[in-house]
């Protein structure tokens, strides 16, 4: 087959090892192909290459010190071994500044390093998100500077990376995987190896901006879903009916192919594609002549959350007769969303910020994110210890729910807090046998919409 060998000995190189890339590193690895991973950070290089892994997802830790070092994955710094690979990754970050406007800096230095040392018979697979048409406009021709033509010397195809932290590795090896290619030798290439490497249905559409289209459609839809679940609980609050049984009973009704699926209200929206690739959307757009009015609404409900958690804080301090100046407001959670330890456009940074603006005395714990990281985002050190961050609280904020939290002894937790503690649930979505218990302890509970 063209631009992909018949035997089964396949060797592939993913360049950018981020979250994105060590996850497809790791999977590839684990399901018997040979890996060569390529970033620019040699710290990074030099712990995965010693099989550990600084990211929190999983089952990644285990698969990178399953196969670092046996010669399955190996991690380098240097462009040259990209050379040796069948099939070559490119899982770099493509950020974005105000509006969806992409900071290009990452993409182009990757293609212009490749262009320099992919071979003939290659097949190029790109999985960082970009607008749509930037694979053709921007990659495309700094890879063939080179010499080499794109579906004569080498395949390329653009394939969305679309996975959610915390899940990541059963999505890799459930979800179907888009292909679309710059001619059909190079999609029928990626629709053979992405089956052959991975076992999971693979989708071919028309063209690479047909696939580049595809993510950002998912997390278009995302976005508006979670900004209609949060002006849906503002009104439930008011309303004083549990935004959670709402929702509960409005998806029970059958609805296209599925049933209706409104999902759940929070702190806010966070993390590396939610908050940016709607806006890629917008300009793209917008560049075209059409003016999307729908997504900047999204954007403007999902931003406001954090404003509207903090208020709800100050508001059952109020309840307690605490002013703001001087409470103690115990931060339990800092990811932008459970399970995960990525704190990149975490809602929770407003939010203290704002508390910390009224007057508040604010602590931090989260088990999963490193405390550096939280020193340098918050300006503020992570608490060792649950019991060190709620001791003599006014108001637990527990602002994401990890695992690590499910075994928290609550009433081991009043003795500790302070007469009056009020606990505000950002996106622990406690049920109500839960909600019982923190109120027969004698914690006051509110949730988003709750």
């Amino acid at each position: 087959m063209r631009f992909l060998p018949e035997r089964e000995n396949i060797t592939a190189a993913v360049l950018g090892l981020g979250y994105v890339g060590s996850c497809v590193a790791a999977v590839l690895a684990d399901r018997g192909v040979n890996v060569i991973g390529v970033d620019t950070d040699p710290v990074l290089v030099e712990e995965l290459n010693a099989g550990q892994c600084r990211f929190s997802e999983t089952g990644l830790p285990e698969l990178v010190a399953r196969h670092a070092g046996t010669g399955r994955l190996r991690v380098t710094t240097s462009y040259e071994s990209v050379s040796e690979a069948d099939v070559v990754i490119v899982a770099v970050g493509t950020p974005t500044g105000e509006r969806g406007v992409m900071k290009e800096s990452q993409l182009r230095g990757a293609c212009e390093e490749l262009g320099r040392h992919i071979r003939p018979g290659q097949l190029l697979v790109f999985k960082s998100t970009v607008p749509p048409g930037m694979t053709r406009s921007l990659a495309l021709p700094l890879l063939e500077r080179g010499g080499l033509v794109c579906g004569e010397d080498f395949g390329l195809t653009f394939c969305p990376e679309r996975l959610s932290e915390g899940t990541a590795l059963r999505e890799l090896l459930s979800f179907p995987i888009i292909v679309g290619g710059w001619c059909a030798d190079s999609t029928q290439a990626a629709v053979a190896f992405w089956r052959r490497a991975v076992g999971v249905e693979v989708i071919p559409v028309d063209s690479l901006e047909a696939a580049e289209m595809v993510k950002l459609a998912d997390n278009w839809w995302i976005d508006h879903n979670i900004a209609l679940a949060n002006e849906l609980a503002r009104l439930c609050a008011e309303l004083e009916v549990d935004v959670l049984d709402i929702i509960s009973a409005a998806n029970s009704i059958p609805k296209g192919n599925g049933n209706v699926n409104i999902l759940l209200p929070s702190v806010g929206v966070g993390g590396s594609c939610l908050t940016k690739d709607p806006w890629m959307v917008w300009r793209a757009a917008k560049q075209r002549g059409i003016d999307l009015l729908t997504i900047p609404a999204a954007r403007e409900v999902n931003d406001s959350m954090p404003h509207y958690t903090s208020d709800l804080i100050m508001k059952e301090l109020a309840k307690l007769g605490r002013s703001p100046v001087g409470a103690k407001v115990a931060v339990l959670g800092l990811a932008f969303k459970n399970n995960t330890g990525d704190l990149r456009e975490t809602p929770v940074r407003p939010v203290v910020e704002e508390l910390r603006k009224a007057g508040m005395e604010v602590t931090l714990y989260d088990p999963l994110v490193n405390g550096d990281e939280v020193e340098k985002l918050f300006g503020l050190p992570r608490a060792s210890s649950l019991e060190e961050a709620v001791r003599g609280a006014d108001c637990l904020a527990v602002l994401a729910w990890h695992r690590e939290f499910e075994d928290i002894d609550l009433a081991a937790l009043r003795e500790l807090v302070a007469p009056s503690c009020a606990v505000v649930d950002g996106r622990a979505y406690y049920p109500r046998e839960i909600i019982d218990l923190l109120r027969g302890a004698g914690f006051v509970y509110r949730g988003i919409g709750r």
